[in-house]
């Protein structure tokens, strides 16, 4: 196991000392590229941002620039030869910020924050920026118009996300989307979804700011790349909250997901911690909210769907027709490109975990037969499923969570509480033990005639 430290640096110019350890392997994160702007998309999400009259403070961008130096962490440092335990690594990060002393404030909370995403151990700390980048976003010219839009959301591409676009839009309220482009399959989701709804509701009530940001798999000298990224939904808030820090005003960031995978307690009792993923569990929304205090950002993170099944969500959709005609567009699936190799496309699989909770959610919302879905995998009981394979794998595990819940009533109000702390929500647990149940049975109805064994 060696320890890591991502060390930010804006230009060349940039050579204040950074104390480095023996046992440290340090990595130099360069902010600026060869043309004097700034890396990583994060130059060109100032200037996308500025061409939609939004202009982030720069503690805004700050956050941004952290949220680089911890994607690039997370998905170049191999856990499977940087830790001990094939998991947990040690990284430290060196962030350069307008404001080190705010910043400063927060490295217990960042720590707090980052460990329970990610399931390593982080060390974070901060510096100044150099003198002649103290100041980065551009300020509003005098005149220009205002900011046109009064709502936010983050915008996956995902069934979720489009719900949540939406039923706010439906509420008409001017919504600014914000989306991470990731690969070619959800890039195109999101495009298909934002499309879809500008024809509906008028570009001037939906924008859209998205940011692509990736690291070349040498950033990190003799290590291989990670492909967990455990770590990416901080990244996601943190592109939100840069956006909403430009609206001029107070600013809840909406994050759409449906409380079963909020919660997300592990389907089987082996699957603990840093391998389900937390993007959007109480605890985290959380600790990202009093970061918004320590930072004197304006803003709060909330889930408006934390107590709502994925079918009780699409059955609740403010607009029916439009989400029918538009689901076919979003996507869901965990490894959507894998029917590559048998010259499919880009399709949904049918069969693992999110396009279990998809296809049941469907089902619970228009009935069986209507999900206007493609599935890889059309009739999950046509056949028996290998349960040692992936077609049956994630089916098998749904069945026996829904079979012990069956004979444990009451187990949900123990189980909810094994993803992490629910100190954030004592008094919501027993409507998150219900929403859990809740989405487990309505996974159950798709599932429970599925014959699946070792083949």
């Amino acid at each position: 196991m060696r320890r890591h430290a991502i060390i930010g640096r804006f230009g060349p110019l940039d050579v204040s000392p950074v104390p480095v350890s023996a046992n440290e392997v340090s990595t130099r994160l360069d902010l600026v590229g060869p043309d004097g702007r700034l890396d990583y998309g994060i130059g060109q999400a100032l200037a996308d941002a500025a061409a939609l009259s939004i202009f982030p403070t720069e503690i805004g961008l700050d956050l941004l620039v952290l949220a680089a130096h911890v994607q690039a962490a997370d998905t170049r440092i191999s856990r499977t030869t940087e830790s001990q335990d094939t998991w947990t690594r040690e990284i430290r990060l060196v962030v350069p910020v307008s404001d080190p002393g705010r910043w400063t404030s927060t490295v217990p909370l960042l720590k707090r924050t980052l460990d329970f995403l990610t399931g390593d151990l982080w060390t974070v700390g901060f510096r100044s920026r150099p003198e002649s980048f103290s100041r980065i976003v551009p300020p509003r010219q005098h005149g220009l118009a205002t900011t046109p839009y009064d709502s936010l959301a983050l915008f996956s591409g995902g069934l979720d996300s489009l719900i949540g676009a939406i039923d706010v839009l439906e509420a008409g309220k001017k919504l600014l989307l914000v989306s991470h482009a990731a690969d070619g399959a959800t890039s195109g989701a999101q495009s298909g979804c934002f499309d879809g709804l500008t024809r509906n509701y008028g570009l001037p009530n939906v924008g859209r700011l998205r940011v692509w940001m990736s690291f070349s798999k040498g950033l990190v000298a003799d290590v291989g790349s990670e492909d967990t990224t455990r770590g990416r939904s901080f990244l996601f808030f943190a592109l939100g909250i840069f956006a909403g820090t430009g609206l001029g005003q107070r600013f809840t960031l909406r994050v759409p997901e449906n409380g079963l995978i909020a919660v997300n307690v592990p389907l089987d009792p082996l699957r603990l911690g840093s391998s389900s993923t937390r993007t959007t569990h109480p605890f985290y929304i959380g600790r990202w909210n009093e970061l918004m205090d320590l930072l004197e950002i304006p803003a709060r993170v909330e889930n408006p769907f934390w107590n709502m099944t994925k079918g009780e969500m699409a059955a609740a959709c403010s607009n029916q027709q439009l989400l029918k005609a538009l689901v076919p567009q979003s996507l869901s699936c965990a490894a959507a490109t894998k029917g590559r190799w048998q010259k499919r496309g880009i399709e949904h699989c049918g069969y693992c975990l999110p396009c279990l909770v998809r296809r049941a959610a469907l089902a619970r919302a228009w009935g069986a037969g209507n999900d206007p879905t493609v599935y890889g995998l059309p009739d999950l009981a046509a056949q028996p499923l290998d349960t040692r394979r992936a077609q049956g794998e994630q089916v098998r595990s749904f069945q026996l969570a829904i079979a012990r819940l069956r004979g444990h009533p009451g187990l949900e109000k123990i189980l909810i509480h094994k993803p992490g702390i629910l100190a954030d929500a004592e008094d919501r647990l027993d409507d998150l033990a219900g929403v859990y149940r809740r989405g487990l049975e309505e996974v159950g109805s798709l599932v429970e005639s599925v014959q699946t064994k070792p083949l």
